[in-house]
């Protein structure tokens, strides 16, 4: 390569690394603007979510004031019922929808997953009760995550395998194994199964399978899914009808 060409070849690089910085330095500022846009968002998210609930309660107290002082009207005491039926449902909405918002991308960190059902059994300790259901599980590992949100998906998971049960005595076993870099989290149920067509779509934001008379907003498999993919894991579903379903959470093992 004679000199000309070589100095030729020096100029046109120095023009693509220009180039390259300049675009790397819009993508930077891109970033920023879309990072402060979200925590906007987010702001007015959580101040419209607040002043919303505000209102239902009050919705809930006057409803509460007439139920009392209309006593002994039927009538009156089944409209007041459906308005705080109503008030009670888009309340429980707000807060799902609200989690959904806020499961996302986050650290992890060394999570042990004993601890984690413990905590998610409790907090479905009054459904597990009621139902008379039995929680089991087998040896439980250290994955990478966040404690809180685990325990959120897993109790998630208990909730759905009772409420959906049939079956006189729901049972729900939880067991691990290890693949490669990876742990599954396997939670099998006793439930009525989930037909294949519909397995893709119960993890979608507000799809129901069943009617009112199950409680939950259709948010709950979606919450899951974003949380879960957000420690860098996945869920999916295995399950024939008319015998039970196996969740399976996939997440980091610890190196």
């Amino acid at each position: 390569m004679s000199k000309p060409e070589r100095q030729t070849a020096k100029t046109e690089i120095a023009h693509l690394r220009e180039a390259l910085e300049a675009e790397s330095q819009r993508c930077l500022d891109l970033q920023s603007l879309l990072d402060e846009a979200n925590a906007g968002f987010e702001r007015f998210v959580s101040l419209a979510a607040h002043d919303f609930c505000e209102s239902l309660r009050e919705v809930t107290s006057y409803a509460q004031l007439l139920a009392d002082a209309r006593a002994g009207d039927s009538d009156a005491a089944d409209c007041l019922g459906h308005i705080q039926a109503g008030a009670a449902r888009m309340q429980s909405l707000v807060a799902d929808v609200l989690d959904y918002w806020a499961a996302g991308v986050r650290p992890t960190f060394p999570t042990a997953m004993e601890p984690v059902l413990a905590q998610a059994i409790l907090a479905a300790n009054a459904r597990i009760v009621q139902r008379g259901a039995i929680v089991t599980h087998g040896a439980l590992p250290l994955v990478r995550g966040d404690f809180g949100v685990l325990a959120r998906v897993m109790g998630h998971l208990l909730r759905n395998a009772i409420d959906y049960c049939e079956a006189p005595v729901p049972h729900v076993h939880i067991t691990a194994r290890q693949v490669d870099r990876e742990w599954e989290i396997l939670v099998q149920d006793n439930g009525p199964g989930v037909a294949p067509a519909f397995q893709e779509r119960i993890f979608g934001v507000f799809q129901r399978l069943h009617g009112r008379e199950h409680p939950g907003n259709g948010l709950g498999l979606a919450f899951c899914r974003k949380a879960i993919e957000g420690m860098g894991g996945r869920i999916s579903i295995e399950s024939t009808p008319g015998a039970g379903s196996c969740f399976r959470l996939t997440l980091p093992a610890i190196d």
